[in-house]
């Protein structure tokens, strides 16, 4: 058998020959939202046909665990004798992994999933059994929802690809409940700069190494630590949540303040 086929699935370095991407960084400003938002729907739609893969890859297999977590410690419903039927949103979709999860965990409540790319929603669609999952296409800072609609708004690697995260921060206090929940799965950095640094170089470099293998442009993931140059670190995060109106930030650090989970509660 060829090594390589014992290290990709059948299929996926043929298939890859119609995932290069050829757009470079540098003709993109990411510090204007709408430079950003434009980047950003070009590279998942190349990248859509890779993500869970990319995903398990960067994370060293562990994604999937950390998403439980972060499901496990959202508000049990029934937790006061009765079934509310949570109302969930998931932002930034993708391929419906978080979806699914809370539609477990809410057998008796519903899940609307936002993308703002049409390849990812339709991947989610394909992997979705849950009746209670509506899928819809649209922009994380412009939602189409009444306000105070959901008791659980979720989100994985949802912030840092935000156009302008104060913009995301305010529409998410807007669509929940009094006293609802927000809970995050995100890269993050250090308040340090030396550490800070160290930790976007070599996320820049793993990156890097998987862009240049699935898409021949090592750009494609190592958008990941550009865009997070941009992106509050672990301390500056809880304090924009704070000022702009969530109670109650915790955060929980992941592989060694890579990533972090972020959870916030909107005022009763």
């Amino acid at each position: 058998m060829n090594k390589a086929n014992t290290i990709f699935p059948p299929g996926m370095l043929q298939d890859d020959l119609r995932s290069r991407f050829r757009y470079r960084l540098k003709d993109f400003d990411l510090r204007s939202p709408n430079s950003k938002l434009d980047y950003t729907r070009k590279v998942f739609s190349v990248v859509a046909v890779r993500y869970d893969v990319i995903t398990r890859l960067l994370s060293f297999g562990r994604d999937g665990r950390w998403k439980q977590i972060m499901l496990a410690r959202l508000p049990r419903d029934g937790a006061d004798g009765t079934r509310q039927g949570f109302a969930c949103l998931d932002l930034a979709c993708g391929t419906g992994d978080i979806s699914r999860l809370l539609a477990h965990r809410y057998p008796y409540g519903t899940v609307d999933a936002v993308d703002v790319n049409h390849e990812m929603l339709r991947r989610a669609r394909l992997r979705s059994d849950h009746a209670q999952i509506r899928f819809h296409q649209a922009d994380m800072n412009e939602l189409p929802f009444t306000d105070a609609s959901y008791d659980i708004v979720t989100g994985g690697y949802a912030l840092r690809n935000s156009p302008h995260l104060a913009t995301t921060f305010r529409e998410i206090l807007r669509v929940l409940k009094p006293g609802g929940t927000a809970a995050f799965l995100e890269f993050s950095t250090s308040p340090v700069q030396r550490l800070r640094s160290l930790q976007l170089k070599l996320l820049g470099f793993w990156g890097g190494v998987w862009g240049w293998l699935f898409h021949g442009n090592p750009e494609v993931y190592s958008y990941i630590a550009k865009s997070l140059s941009y992106y509050p670190d672990f301390v500056e995060l809880p304090r924009l949540m704070t000022r702009i109106g969530f109670r109650r930030v915790r955060q929980k650090r992941l592989l060694g303040g890579m990533l972090a989970l972020t959870f916030a509660r909107k005022p009763r």
